[in-house]
Parts: C-alpha cells; sequence; structure tokens
C-alpha cells in the first residue's frame, strides 16, 4: 500500500507547551492524528508526529514522508546509524530526545520511506494544514491565560567578517498581511552588535502593544533579554562587578521597546539543520548587508 503522510510539530514557547499532527493519505482514505504535552520541544513534537504516523500504520507500506523539519529528515537519513554504533552518543554527549528516535528508527524498519523536506509556511495545503492541527493541539493544552494571540513574529541574524569587522543584520517579519525583510550594517562592528541591533530595529518596526514572538540563534541575545536585562537595568545598567553592560545603549532600546510589547522570545541555539525557513532567509540579508558595508 502507498501512503503520503504529512507531519508537523512545536511548541511555544520552546520548551514549553507543544503540539504535533500528522495526516496520512492512501486508497483514497485519509487519517488524521493528533496529540500534545506540556512540557517539551520544537524538535520532540517533530520527532512524535513522524513516529506516530508510522506507527498507526499496521502492515508495512511504501511511504512519502513530507516534514519541514530538516532536523527529523537529516536525522533519520544522515545521522542515526552513526548515533546507534556510538552508543548515542556525540562527542562524549547523550543524543538528546533519544527515546523518540529509537522509537521512530523501529517503526522504520517495517516500511520502505522516501523523506521528503517542504519548507514551512511556503504554500503548500497538506504542510498548512499539519501545522494549524499541531498548533489547536498545543492550544487545547495551554491556560488561557497563557494564550498570547501572536500578531508578529521576527526572525533575527547577524554576519560579521573578523569580529571586529564589517557586519550586518537582518530582519525577517512575518504578519497576517504577509512577509517583510529589512537589514543595516556598520563598517567595523561585532556580532554580538548586530545580533541585538537586529532585536531593535525588528521590534522598532511592530506598534506598541503589539504579541509579537522573536526568534533568534544568539544566545547572548536570548539569555540578555529573558534573563539579565532586569538586573542591569535595576543597576543603572552595569554588570554585578560593576562593569559597564556592553553595548548598553542598545539594550536600554530593547529595554523601552519591551515594555510598550508583549514579547515572547524563542531561542535558536544550536538548531543545525533545522533553522525555520525566517531565519535562513534573516541570514541572507545580513550576510548581504555585511557586504556592502
Amino acid at each position: 500500500m502507498k501512503v503520503v503522510v504529512y507531519t508537523d510539530g512545536g511548541a511555544d514557547p520552546n520548551p514549553g507547551y507543544g503540539g504535533w499532527a500528522a495526516v496520512l493519505r492512501y486508497d483514497g482514505h485519509e487519517k488524521v492524528l493528533t496529540g500534545s504535552a506540556a512540557q517539551t520541544t520544537n524538535n520532540r513534537m517533530e520527532l512524535q508526529a513522524a513516529q506516530a504516523a508510522l506507527a498507526a500504520l499496521k502492515r508495512g507500506c511504501e511511504v512519502t514522508l513530507y516534514t519541514d523539519s530538516q532536523y527529523v529528515r537529516q536525522g533519520i537519513t544522515q545521522w542515526i546509524a552513526g548515533w546507534a554504533r556510538g552508543g548515542w552518543l556525540r562527542r562524549g554527549k547523550p543524543i538528546p530526545n533519544r527515546d523518540l528516535w529509537e522509537s521512530l528508527w523501529a517503526e522504520t524498519q517495517r516500511h520502505t520511506i522516501e523523506w521528503q523536506w517542504v519548507r514551512g509556511h511556503a504554500g503548500d495545503p497538506l504542510n498548512e494544514r499539519v501545522d494549524r492541527l499541531a498548533r489547536e493541539a498545543r492550544l487545547a493544552i495551554t491556560p488561557r491565560q497563557e494564550r498570547a494571540v501572536v500578531t508578529h513574529r521576527l526572525y533575527l541574524r547577524a554576519s560579521v567578517k573578523g569580529n571586529p569587522g564589517p557586519g550586518g543584520w537582518g530582519v525577517v517579519a512575518e504578519t497576517a498581511q504577509g512577509t517583510r525583510q529589512y537589514s543595516g550594517s556598520e563598517p567595523a562592528t561585532t556580532n554580538n552588535r548586530m545580533e541585538l541591533l537586529a532585536a531593535v530595529e525588528g521590534l522598532r518596526e511592530t506598534p506598541a502593544g503589539a504579541a509579537v514572538a522573536v526568534v533568534t540563534t544568539s544566545d547572548y541575545v536570548f539569555q540578555g533579554a529573558t534573563r539579565w536585562i532586569k538586573g542591569w537595568r535595576g543597576r543603572g545598567w552595569t554588570k554585578k562587578d560593576g562593569k559597564p553592560v556592553g553595548h548598553a545603549d542598545l539594550w536600554r532600546q530593547l529595554d523601552a521597546l519591551q515594555s510598550s510589547r508583549r514579547v515572547h522570545w524563542e531561542s535558536a541555539k544550536g538548531r543545525q539543520g533545522d533553522l525555520p525557513a525566517g531565519l535562513v532567509d534573516a541570514a541572507r540579508c545580513a550576510a548581504a548587508a555585511r557586504d556592502l558595508a
């Protein structure tokens, strides 16, 4: 039997409340699967969706499985055999989500599978559908007081030659009205400054009062915005050792912008091969701006 499968999953915040979904089509029939978890990650939900879809097939099938997660596709087609041979360690550290990887791998042994990557939010009807179903599954378990209707989603990237050196920043902004890209540069700068400037300029373009999800690969920006900034402000923009906060001019601007918006930060640090399309496009903008600096 030939089966077409679309899967998706996600968490908000990441980690946090999550949902997953799968749509299976075969012989004129359709099966829809969804699920959720209260404390999970984007990657776990993506894996859960694929595992559940394959487990739902009662006998061996020829499967074409579409996912917008490079983490899932590359993991199962390129990395997993090496992980198993290496005792589920990578550079001496345990492979994250081993339980789901092992379960998914077991399911793949029963089928002949063609793994296809599809770009998320690019107009593929079934990809858009499983995205919506996964989101609905997540919202179903999210307490009402924690639900923020995100009206703007910002993807931030920076690119610097030399660090310090010529650098650029890029922002991809998604709203219900469409997607915008904008960028800027400085002739002599650092990666941290460009990452932070992307956050400032991105938020500046959103209206006061908006619910904004901000996605960054920069741990410096993520930790600063979510953990350190309150202490810096309380100490007059100095660190615990009394030294001035680096890039205080930009941190002050970011603090003011956050105070007038509902900002939810998402870290994409370490998500090799599984970056959202918005981050990939933002990186291109940053590199192009850097080359013009």
